[in-house]
């Protein structure tokens, strides 16, 4: 492995300090937002004795439990490297993303359960004002915390923070069914109350098993992007002295980036211009894609078979 220059781990603190700040943001305001809405919907609940309205009180207390578990988790993602984790704790995100999607099951099937037995039971929703104001107020409040974790899931990609935003993007499309549905409700369609829960379940259940798919993508250690992949190839190539590569290999752990591969290098060259070589490549590529480790073994181009040559 190349010696990490000054310069590489201050760019890797710094992006690392930005990803803690802004995931730990995310998952504040998630909570904040969450246990607002709790509060809210319980009460709407309770006056107006909808089933669409108890479904979405569940669905966010479902909601703020998962959030608050995130903000624990990711103190403990986010944690720096120490000596029995010396790859750091990123992964503590993915398992953080499946206990969610979890979750999003388990409130996918509540809303199922609820919805058809609204449908084969409806009646008029009580209280309709109270429930329609909460409900408005939940819209908003939930629009302004899935434009914050887009914009953070665009900064950080943060699978936690991802599968917290799918909470929340379906709470959009279930607080806009419930609306539809108090409205429907009013001796229109009065099947409309549990129609919607059901819908909206639906697109829960989807959502988890997207959940699942990312995070045991990163669990079982799987390549980085072929444009990230491409992008190394291109970096190490482009270097003058640099005849080739091989044995690439890449892993991702929550932010962190783990790149090694053999760099293919004149027989004639010292050492240490060997090692300076190797320096200048790491540098370039944790300024493209940081936060990131890079392996480099040096290979003599002359004990390289044509196999191996990239």
């Amino acid at each position: 492995m190349s010696e990490p220059a000054t310069n590489h781990s201050t760019t890797d603190n710094s992006h690392h300090e930005q990803y803690a700040y802004w995931v730990r943001l995310a998952a504040i305001s998630s909570s904040s937002v969450a246990l607002i809405l709790v509060i809210i919907k319980f009460y709407a609940w309770l006056v107006s004795d909808s089933s669409a309205m108890l479904a979405s009180t569940t669905d966010s207390i479902l909601d703020l439990f998962a959030s608050v578990m995130n903000i624990v988790i990711l103190r403990f993602a986010l944690a720096p490297a120490d000596d029995e984790h010396k790859f750091g704790h990123g992964k503590a995100e993915s398992l953080a993303g499946l206990v969610q999607a979890a979750f999003v099951l388990g409130s996918a099937l509540l809303l199922i359960f609820n919805g058809v037995e609204r449908v084969l039971n409806p009646r008029v929703i009580v209280q309709s004002d109270i429930a329609i104001g909460v409900t408005i107020v939940a819209i908003i409040l939930t629009l302004a915390l899935v434009v914050l974790q887009r914009y953070v899931i665009k900064r950080t990609g943060s699978i936690v923070i991802n599968a917290d935003a799918l909470h929340y993007q379906s709470d959009l499309l279930l607080n806009l069914g419930v609306l539809a549905a108090i409205i429907l409700s009013q001796g229109i369609w009065l099947q409309a109350d549990g129609a919607f829960t059901i819908a909206v379940a639906l697109y829960l259940l989807f959502g988890a098993g997207q959940i699942i798919y990312q995070s045991v993508y990163q669990l079982m250690d799987h390549e980085i992007s072929e444009e990230e992949l491409a992008q190394i190839k291109t970096i190490v190539l482009s270097h003058e002295h640099a005849l080739g590569l091989h044995e690439l290999r890449t892993r991702q752990s929550g932010a962190q980036r783990f790149i090694q591969f053999h760099l293919e290098l004149d027989d004639n060259l010292s050492l240490l211009e060997a090692h300076s070589i190797g320096d200048d490549i790491e540098r370039e590529i944790c300024q493209a894609l940081a936060p990131c480790e890079v392996f480099i073994h040096h290979d003599p181009c002359s004990v390289v078979t044509e196999d191996l040559t990239t």
